[in-house]
């Protein structure tokens, strides 16, 4: 339904987005991406082949904490869209999150002595869900924040590619310096991800990293809140206005595509993710060492972000990221099914491991292009969502993608787990040595085969997504002259009435 705009800028811009905006506003990925690297990395790998406890039991725990938090999104994305306050909706609750995520991300990797299986279980469960609802207060604002910089089509994706861009260096060298310094092989470990005491140094290590992420990234992009939307009154926050909200975002059904797809996407890889370091250790025979090697896919990276502008110039963003997807499902069973069919050279040799850094650099550059298409498809949904309903609603679409990809992915993090004890029956706590054959054949049948064959179905739904280019523009142009009519309006002293739909103004 068309109705006048129920958000407004305190300052219009005079021209394109500052250079520096862009690079502090891509510093907040570091947060996320840090974070994420410490839990699919080596979260469940730490609690079940280091402490002990069983895979099933561990995952249990990350699953749980991951729908709690993604319970908690759609609540901070709506609180978040209708704040009012001197520092704009978004910069009060990300400077909030700083201190709570910092030391929360550290106790999640410092559990003391003694705890046994009960214990650790328990101490997993508090401290990932403690970790993930203060993330979630810094990454849904923050995430919601870049497509208020701008109305322009191309100009988002500029953004959204300076987010990657600064996320890929960040993570990178994050990732470099972790596997070079914190987890060397030693005498006793020669595989340095299975030795305890290096997780003594890497808890405080990412929590300081993550904590003080958030605070730059909050402080350099302050002065931007005059030029960021801010709700025309104040509103209190009521649960079931949050539901509304929700519901209005899925009314979309271009957004619905989306939100569908993540759902199945999360599934897949929370389920394929259980398995990454047990694919690269076991399967692939690869140390710490080696695993530093995979800094270098930046390469990949960087040519994502070469070709996406080239590419959103002569495709639309739904023919490149189901294009992408396609890619990544062809790849994902590619380098599996050639060690399987004993084309690649043996584990140990120096070629297997320049073949495998060829292949993830291949399946970088892919996901650079999908996550950038992905992203800008996003805002340009919610363009669409004011055009029909006359309501911004930023928190409220980013923390319904992040709860969709975060409770389907909770319970793919289940399933992996599952799956580790009672199919691939894998056992933990196991040397390196002393792994069955045959369990590294069905871990890799499962994590190569099977799973990314999975994709067909989020590739289905993102074919279904339907706003084109020509069709955004057409929006843009009726939402500019909707605001113009408002400014004008306003300028005679014509009141104005709120005939949004769904809206928070109670």
């Amino acid at each position: 339904m068309e109705g006048t705009a129920t958000f407004a800028r305190l300052k219009e811009r005079g021209g394109p987005v500052p250079l520096s905006t862009k690079i502090y506003q891509g510093t907040g990925a570091w947060p996320e991406t840090f974070k994420n690297f410490a839990f699919n990395t080596f979260l469940l790998f730490y609690y079940s082949q280091v402490l002990g406890i069983p895979a099933t039991l561990a995952s249990l725990a990350m699953g749980v904490a991951l729908v709690v938090d993604a319970v908690s999104d759609p609540i901070v994305g709506s609180f978040s869209d209708n704040l009012r306050s001197r520092l704009g909706r978004r910069h009060p609750l990300m400077y909030a999150a700083a201190l709570p995520l910092a030391f929360s991300l550290w106790g999640t990797f410092a559990p003391p002595g003694g705890l046994g299986e009960v214990g650790l279980f328990c101490w997993l469960l508090f401290f990932t869900i403690t970790t993930r609802l203060a993330l979630t207060f810094f990454l849904i604002p923050w995430s919601a924040m870049f497509a208020e910089f701008t109305d322009d089509y191309v100009e988002r994706t500029a953004i959204v590619t300076y987010r990657y861009a600064l996320g890929w260096v960040g993570g990178i060298t994050f990732t470099f310096l972790t596997w070079s310094f914190i987890f060397p092989a030693t005498e006793a470990y020669p595989v340095g991800q299975l030795n305890p005491d290096a997780y003594r140094v890497f808890a405080p290590v990412v929590g300081l990293a993550v904590g003080l992420a958030v605070l730059f990234t909050t402080h350099m992009t302050r002065r931007e809140v005059p030029y960021l939307y801010q709700p025309r009154q104040a509103s209190r926050f009521r649960f079931r206005v949050v539901l509304r909200e929700v519901l209005l975002a899925l009314e979309n059904r271009n957004f619905l595509r989306i939100f569908m797809a993540t759902l199945f996407a999360a599934v897949i890889g929370g389920t394929s993710g259980a398995f990454d370091l047990y694919m690269a250790t076991y399967f692939w025979g690869f140390s710490g060492e080696d695993l530093r090697w995979l800094a270098f896919t930046v390469v990949g990276a960087i040519a994502g972000f070469g070709a996406i502008y080239p590419l959103q110039r002569r495709y639309d963003k739904k023919t490149l990221l189901v294009a992408g997807l396609i890619l990544t499902m062809f790849f994902g069973v590619l380098f599996v099914s050639l060690r399987l069919l004993d084309v690649l050279p043996a584990n140990g040799e120096p070629l297997l491991l320049v073949l495998f850094l060829l292949n993830a650099t291949v399946r970088v550059a892919i996901g650079t292009v999908i996550g950038i298409a992905f992203v800008s498809m996003l805002a340009d949904t919610l363009d669409d969502q004011e055009f029909e309903t006359g309501r911004r609603q930023e928190g409220v679409f980013s923390s319904a993608i992040s709860f969709s990809a975060k409770a389907t992915g909770g319970f793919g993090i289940v399933i992996g787990g599952l799956i580790l004890d009672y199919v691939i029956r894998f056992p933990g706590g196991e040397a390196l040595g002393e792994i069955a054959q045959a369990t590294i054949v069905r871990l890799g049948v499962v994590d190569g085969l099977v799973m990314p064959l999975l994709w067909a179905i989020p590739i289905y739904l993102v074919a279904q997504y339907t706003l084109t280019r020509e069709r955004h523009a057409e929006i843009r142009r009726e939402i500019d002259a909707r605001r113009e009519g408002e400014r004008t309006s306003k300028a005679v002293g014509e009141p104005q009435a709120d005939q949004s739909t769904g809206g928070t103004h109670v």
